[in-house]
């Protein structure tokens, strides 16, 4: 996911992604543990797209607040 793919998207999209991305991380974790993860570098990559879906939600509070 990219960031400028994030920007575009509405704040109930963010939150339902955040939401998604945030499941995905937890399955991931789940199979890391068990030893039935095949690409752990998938788990750096949705940590990074949290990130970035945070950041987006949190700057567009701060474009909303400050007029």
């Amino acid at each position: 996911m990219k960031a400028s793919e994030v920007v575009t998207l509405s704040p109930a999209e963010l939150e339902e992604k955040l939401t998604g991305l945030k499941k995905d991380l937890f399955l991931l974790r789940m199979q890391h543990a068990t030893n039935q993860l095949d690409n752990p570098i998938r788990i750096a990559q949705v940590r990074k797209d949290i990130a970035r879906v945070k950041t987006v939600i949190r700057s567009k509070q701060l474009e909303s607040a400050g007029g």
